[in-house]
C-alpha cells in the first residue's frame, strides 16, 4: 500500500515540477513575443535578464518546496508563498506599490519577503513552524499598509491581497502539519 502512495506522490511531483518550469518558460516567452510583435514594447535586454532571473529563482524555490514534502498541502503552501513573494517583488520592481518604483517606502515590501525567507530557515522548513512564519509574514504585510497610510498613501487593497496569499500559505502549512501529526490510538 505504501509503494502505491509513494508512486502516486512521485508522479504528482513530476507533473507539478513540469508545470512550474513550463510555466516559468511560458512567462518568460510572453514579453519576448510581445517585444517581437508589438511596436513600442519598451523592454531592454536588462529587463529580460531580470525577468528571467526572477522566474528562475521562483521556479527553483518551488522545486525545493516540491521536494521537501510529498504532501499536497505542503507543496501547495510553498507554491502560494513563493508566488506571493514573486508577485510582490515583480509589481514593486515594475511600477512600485507605493507611488512609483523609486519611492523608498517600497523597500519595506522586500523586508516582508525577508521575514518569510529568514523565518523559513529558522524553522527548518517544517510544516508547523512554516504556518507560524507565514502568519507572522501576513501580519508584517498588513503593517505596511498602516506605514504607507502614515505617509498619506492608501494601499490597503493591494496589501490585503498579498496578506491573503500569506494567510492561505499559513493555512496550507497548518493542514500539512496536521497530516504529519501522529494519530492517537484508541484504547478499548
Amino acid at each position: 500500500m505504501a509503494t502505491i502512495m509513494e508512486d502516486r506522490d512521485a508522479r504528482t511531483g513530476r507533473w507539478l515540477r513540469m508545470l512550474v518550469w513550463g510555466g516559468a518558460l511560458l512567462a518568460w516567452l510572453v514579453p519576448l513575443t510581445a517585444k517581437l510583435f508589438v511596436p513600442g514594447m519598451l523592454w531592454t535586454p536588462f529587463d529580460f535578464i531580470v525577468w528571467g532571473v526572477m522566474l528562475l529563482v521562483a521556479a527553483g524555490l518551488c522545486e525545493i518546496g516540491l521536494r521537501l514534502s510529498g504532501q499536497l498541502a505542503y507543496r501547495a503552501a510553498m507554491v502560494v508563498a513563493v508566488g506571493t513573494s514573486f508577485l510582490m517583488a515583480w509589481s514593486n520592481l515594475a511600477v512600485g506599490i507605493i507611488g512609483d518604483e523609486d519611492n523608498p517606502l517600497n523597500q519595506m515590501f522586500f523586508g516582508v519577503i525577508a521575514i518569510a525567507v529568514t523565518g523559513s530557515f529558522l524553522v527548518r522548513f517544517r510544516s508547523r513552524g512554516m504556518a507560524i512564519v507565514m502568519a507572522v509574514t501576513a501580519a508584517a504585510q498588513s503593517s505596511t499598509a498602516f506605514i504607507a497610510l502614515a505617509h498619506e498613501q492608501f494601499v490597503f487593497v493591494i496589501v490585503g491581497i498579498f496578506a491573503l496569499g500569506w494567510l492561505l500559505s499559513a493555512w496550507l502549512f497548518r493542514e500539512a502539519a496536521r497530516a504529519e501529526a501522529p494519530k492517537p490510538e484508541l484504547r478499548g
